[in-house]
C-alpha cells in the first residue's frame, strides 16, 4: 500500500494550501484535502519550498573540517589534503558520508554530487540517510600505484552497484581535472558518456595556475582544452569555473554545459571570483551551486553558498541588481535537480516530493515581504524545520534520527586520523 503525507494550511506562493504526497509524489495541492489514513503534519505558520541540490561536493571530507586552513589550492592539495586522505578507509567514507548527510539535512539540502574515493561507501551511506547522489567513478592520475589499484576496484563495485532501483542514487562520470587526468582517459570519458548519458563531473578553470599550466601543455584553456577531447556537452558540471575568458564561455554556452559555483570555497581559497554577470546574466551559461567540501569551505550549507553567490556577483560586476535572489534561488534549488535529470526542484503536482517547510516564525524570516530574499539573504539553517526527501521525512520538527549515533562515530574517527 502507497503510503500518504498530507500537509496541511501551508503557505505556497503566498496562499494556504494543503499539499497531499502519495509514495515519492506531489499528486495534490489545494485547499482541504482529504486523504483517510494519511500522515498529517500541520503546516501552520510554515512555507513549503523547494529543497536544494549541492552539484559540487566531496562529501566525507566532513573528516577533514579544519585540518588544513588559510592556504594555496596546489599546497593545500599536495601537502595536507592528499597526504591525509591516503590514511582514509572505506569504514571512514562511509562514516564521514552519513556526517555529511547529516549536516545537508539540517541545512536544506537532499542531493550531492560527490566526487571522492571508496565510492561505494558513499553509496551504502546514503542509503542510509535517505538522501539523493550523483557518486562518481573517478579517474585521476599520477597516484601511487596501491591508490590507483584500490580506486579501479571502487570504481568496478560502483558499477556493479549501478544507478539504485529506487532512483535516489545515480553514477557519473568523475575524472579530477586537467592536471590530474591523463588525455586518454578524458577522451574515453567523453566517449563512454555519449553512449550511456551518464553526467560528466570535472573540476574546470579553478585557479590561474591551473589554467596557466593548462595553455603551456596544450595551447588551449582547460575548458577549450576539454571542449576539443568532446568532454563538453549538455550533460557535463563544470566546477569552479572561476577563470573563464569570453571564448569560454562562449564555448560554455554553446555546449550547454552546467557550471557549479562554489563562492565560498573559491573566496577560501582565493581561487578568484566567479564572472557571474558575464558568464550568467549577459553569457547565458546555465548555472547551479556547490559548497565544495568541508575541508575548503567549511560546511555544507547551501543556504550560505545562496548569500555568497548573490553578494559575489554584485561584487564582481559593481551593480547591485547582479545576481537577484530569484535567480540565485532557482540555481540552488530547480537547476541543480535539473542538470541531474532529477524530476523536482519546485512543488507541483507530479514532480518528486522533495520539499521543506520553513519557519516563518522565526526572527530570520520576520517579516516576511519576500521569501526568496529572506531565504538568500537572512536565513541559517535554524529556520528549516522539516525536510521531505522523495516521499520521506528525513527531519522533522529540527529532529533526525540516529544523530548522536552519527556524531559519536565521526569522532572517533576524526582521533584515529590524529593519531595514525
Amino acid at each position: 500500500m502507497m503510503n500518504s503525507l498530507l500537509i496541511r494550511n501551508v503557505r505556497l506562493d503566498g496562499g494556504g494550501t494543503d499539499v497531499l504526497i502519495e509514495g515519492n509524489r506531489f499528486v495534490r495541492i489545494a485547499p482541504g484535502i482529504e486523504c483517510e489514513g494519511a500522515r498529517v503534519i500541520d503546516g501552520s505558520g510554515k512555507a513549503i519550498v523547494p529543497p536544494f541540490y549541492n552539484t559540487h561536493t566531496h562529501a566525507a571530507m566532513t573528516l577533514l573540517r579544519g585540518y588544513a586552513d588559510d592556504m594555496e589550492l596546489f599546497t593545500w592539495l599536495n601537502d595536507y589534503v592528499w597526504p591525509a586522505e591516503a590514511k582514509l578507509t572505506g569504514d571512514d567514507i562511509r562514516i564521514g558520508t552519513r556526517l555529511a548527510a547529516l549536516e545537508m539535512i539540517r541545512t536544506g539540502t537532499v542531493f550531492f554530487n560527490d566526487m571522492y574515493w571508496y565510492q561505494p561507501d558513499t553509496v551504502r551511506a546514503v542509503r542510509e540517510m535517505g538522501l539523493r547522489a550523483a557518486v562518481g567513478l573517478l579517474y585521476i592520475s599520477g597516484s601511487d600505484g596501491e591508490v590507483l589499484e584500490r580506486n579501479r576496484r571502487c570504481n568496478e563495485e560502483l558499477l556493479e552497484l549501478g544507478d539504485d532501483s529506487s532512483g535516489r542514487i545515480s553514477v557519473t562520470y568523475a575524472p579530477h581535472a586537467v592536471y590530474t587526468v591523463a588525455e586518454p582517459i578524458l577522451r574515453a570519458v567523453a566517449e563512454d558518456s555519449a553512449r550511456t548519458g551518464r553526467v560528466i563531473h570535472i573540476h574546470a578553470s579553478e585557479t590561474a595556475r591551473e589554467v596557466e599550466e593548462c595553455v603551456g601543455a596544450h595551447g588551449m584553456s582547460p575548458v577549450a582544452y576539454l571542449d576539443s577531447l568532446g568532454v563538453l556537452g549538455p550533460r557535463t558540471v563544470l566546477a569552479h569555473a572561476v577563470h573563464l575568458s569570453d571564448e569560454d564561455i562562449d564555448i560554455i554556452r554553446e555546449r550547454k554545459s552546467w557550471i557549479s559555483h562554489c563562492p565560498c570555497s573559491n573566496f577560501k581559497l582565493a581561487s578568484g571570483q566567479f564572472r557571474y554577470h558575464k558568464a550568467v546574466e549577459l553569457g547565458g551559461c546555465r548555472f547551479t551551486l556547490g559548497t565544495d567540501g568541508c575541508a575548503s569551505n567549511n560546511n555544507l550549507s547551501m543556504l550560505e553558498e545562496m548569500k555568497f553567490a548573490a553578494l559575489s556577483a554584485k561584487n564582481e560586476s559593481g551593480e547591485p541588481t547582479a545576481g537577484r535572489d530569484g535567480d540565485i534561488l532557482h540555481a540552488a534549488t530547480r537547476a541543480g535537480a535539473e542538470a541531474f535529470g532529477i524530476d523536482a526542484g519546485l512543488i507541483g503536482e507530479g514532480k518528486l516530493a522533495d520539499a521543506l517547510l520553513v519557519d516563518l516564525a522565526h526572527p530570520l524570516m520576520t517579516p516576511d515581504y519576500h521569501l526568496a530574499a529572506n531565504l538568500v539573504y537572512s536565513a541559517d539553517s535554524s529556520v528549516i524545520d522539516t525536510v521531505i526527501c522523495d516521499g520521506r521525512i528525513l527531519m522533522e520538527n529540527r529532529r533526525i534520527d540516529g544523530e548522536e549515533e552519527i556524531l559519536a562515530d565521526a569522532r572517533r574517527a576524526c582521533v584515529r586520523l590524529r593519531n595514525l
